[in-house]
């Protein structure tokens, strides 16, 4: 389990978090700002250049999510991160990724009255024998009230809130504590496909547009971007399944079954199952249906038309392996038959 700890700079996250170790049971404490640390000293000044903010990075974001999933495996037990994020496309990547790896987050915002957020932060930025006035992160941190501020909507609907302006470190600790232990922090709702039992078989479409481009959907509950499509259900018929999961997923309701272009069968490889995959040519995407699509806030955050090539950056290597025969099929007006996206027979 993942405890994240919101909040403006200057809000007691860090101050609160290394409390929060000594109350909660085979706890570690991680900071993704030592993440953040490391991408400046690895990242070319070039690269670097092109945000202000490491958040924005990527890259970051993937090895925060990384980097909190392998200290947990190695560790066990609870990590405790404080880190301000008030971008909730960011929160959707990466609670999402860490849900996909069946981690739960619970988010808990400190958040002090703004009076005494922004006294906080002169006492942090006005040291003594600073011949330059305030250092440039007090007047950073300034700078990202506003923003703060227009988060709070979001973020005051996702995480349990607590006003710590009048708490020490150590009562603010106790109080998340104590959040956690009852559930009044619960585990966030990330949408994500129920944990299986045994193998699956899941069904995915292909919609094409005028440049004969396929549309890759970007889920929040996982890394990589993904075909419209899912798990098949009991009893469901796997080219009605990806009818259902278009319809659900995009809103866009398919007049015809589609047409089979590869099934793919996925070793079991602990802790995953595997299962049979089955890819289906959904045929064109008129441009006026595409406008009208719509995405479920909670499950996508995006979608694109892309060629093959752009979509080896964008797909995991064996779902990539999958699509590149899925196209062939389609070229010689076949189906084929692929183990762990090598086609055999």
């Amino acid at each position: 389990m993942i405890v994240w700890i919101n909040g403006a700079f200057g809000a007691g996250k860090t101050s609160a978090a290394r409390e929060l170790i000594d109350l909660i049971p085979n706890s570690t404490l991680y900071d993704p700002e030592l993440t953040g640390t490391g991408l400046r000293t690895l990242l070319p000044p070039k690269k670097l250049a092109e945000v202000t903010d490491f958040q924005d990075l990527p890259i970051w974001r993937r090895l925060v999510v990384d980097t909190a999933a392998a200290l947990l495996a190695e560790l066990g037990g609870v990590l405790v991160v404080p880190m301000t994020l008030l971008r909730q496309e960011y929160r959707d990547e990466m609670f999402g990724g860490l849900a996909a790896r069946r981690i739960p987050v619970r988010h808990v915002l400190l958040a002090p009255e703004e009076t005494i957020l922004r006294a906080r932060i002169a006492q942090r930025a006005e040291g003594p024998g600073e011949a330059d006035g305030p250092d440039p992160a007090g007047r950073w941190a300034y700078d990202r009230i506003e923003t703060y501020r227009s988060a709070l909507p979001w973020i005051t609907g996702d995480a349990h809130t607590i006003d710590n302006g009048a708490l020490t470190p150590r009562e603010t600790a106790e109080h998340i504590a104590e959040a956690v232990r009852t559930g009044t922090a619960p585990a966030c709702e990330i949408v994500q496909t129920p944990e299986p039992t045994a193998e699956t078989v899941a069904a995915g479409v292909l919609l094409f547009d005028e440049h004969d481009r396929f549309l890759l959907v970007d889920p929040t509950y996982k890394p990589g971007w993904e075909f419209p499509g899912g798990v098949v259900e009991s009893g469901e018929a796997p080219a009605q399944a990806g009818i259902r999961e278009v319809a659900e997923e995009i809103g866009i309701h398919l007049d015809r079954v589609p047409k089979l272009l590869v099934i793919d069968w996925e070793a079991p490889r602990p802790p995953a199952y595997g299962g049979l995959r089955l890819l289906f040519d959904g045929g064109l995407l008129p441009r006026a249906d595409a406008d009208r699509l719509l995405l479920p806030g909670s499950e996508l955050r995006g979608w694109r038309f892309v060629t093959e090539e752009e979509a080896a950056t964008l797909l995991p290597p064996t779902r990539y392996a999958r699509l590149r025969w899925a196209l062939r099929a389609r070229e010689r007006s076949a189906v084929l038959n692929l183990e762990a996206g090598v086609p055999v027979g």
